[in-house]
């Protein structure tokens, strides 16, 4: 929960999320999912919540599709973030249960990482359903741990907090991960980052649908200073339903300078998710604004930039 005390915005939104559970109970899980992919879907058309946003992230990262299959692959995002978010939500009516079939695939990844003893560092991004793909692995009976942003509300945050109890997965604040990350890893846990939205200056530069992206360098910082294991997570909504949590082994460089290190392991996890991105453009959030940060000009570039008159 935040430090904050509730806003009475926070409280009608706590009430509608609360009514919004009963219906859903009332409905069944399919019923609901329908309702939740439809609703959500209305924020692109008519409503055109983020619409613009949206459409120019998938122009983007694919300038050779046409407009008919932006509209259609951003409606489709739309759809599948209200059909995960009721996914999602299904898990507080049925505390430590994910709704559907759940299929793995490269568990053993994990586990051989974890047999080295000294941790595995798992990094994904907001693909599929992030949310029950970590807590998929703890109810595999997997040492999870997952770094997490706390939400802007907090009584929100009190139930998004209690479902990832529920399904077993321990937390630490982003804000303390350096140290508490760390320590995880010493314990031999698996620590997990969704870390693909635009981390401002302070981040790596790495291609992603070949343009620069502002990448936080956490996940590879840890990996290295563990000697941890580094896989990549991709948790993704497969066409029969079920949800496949997939697990790939991602090579880490042990030489070369620490900056050097650092670039190639947040360039390699970010090459496998756009490769993941590629397959299911519709279960990607397209929502954020993911080349939002310009990436600096190299110093001959700028020197010969202020040179002119």
């Amino acid at each position: 929960m935040t430090g904050r005390r509730p806003r009475i915005s926070d409280r009608i939104e706590d009430v509608a999320l609360g009514a919004a559970l009963t219906v859903m109970g009332l409905l069944g899980q399919r019923p609901a999912r329908r309702a939740g992919a439809g609703l959500v879907r209305l924020g692109y058309r008519p409503l055109g919540i983020r619409r613009k946003q949206v459409e120019s992230n998938l122009r983007t990262a694919f300038p050779e599709r046409d407009d008919a299959w932006i509209r259609r692959t951003a409606a489709a995002a739309y759809a599948h973030l209200g059909r995960e978010f009721v996914n999602t939500l299904l898990v507080a009516r049925q505390p430590g249960t994910i709704p559907g079939t759940v299929r793995y695939e490269g568990l053993d990844v994990i586990e051989r990482g974890l047999a080295e003893g000294r941790g595995v560092v798992l990094v994904g991004g907001h693909l599929g359903n992030w949310e029950l793909g970590v807590g998929a692995l703890a109810q595999a009976r997997l040492p999870v741990t997952a770094v997490a942003r706390r939400q802007r509300n907090p009584l929100f945050d009190r139930r998004i907090l209690a479902i990832r109890r529920g399904l077993g997965i321990a937390l630490i604040e982003r804000n303390a991960a350096p140290r508490e990350a760390l320590q995880a890893l010493r314990e031999n846990r698996v620590v997990v980052f969704v870390a693909d939205q635009d981390a401002r200056h302070a981040g790596v530069f790495v291609p992603f649908f070949n343009r620069p992206a502002s990448t936080p360098r956490g996940p590879a910082v840890l990996a290295l200073r563990a000697r941890a294991a580094l896989a990549f997570l991709a948790p993704v909504r497969a066409p029969d339903g079920s949800l496949c949590v997939r697990v790939q082994a991602l090579d880490i460089p042990r030489s070369g300078a620490a900056d050097s290190m650092v670039n190639r392991i947040t360039e390699t996890w970010v090459a496998a998710l756009e490769r993941a991105v590629r397959e299911v453009p519709e279960q990607y959030l397209w929502h954020h604004r993911r080349w939002k940060t310009k990436a600096p000009l190299p110093p001959s570039v700028e020197a010969a930039a202020g040179d002119r008159p």
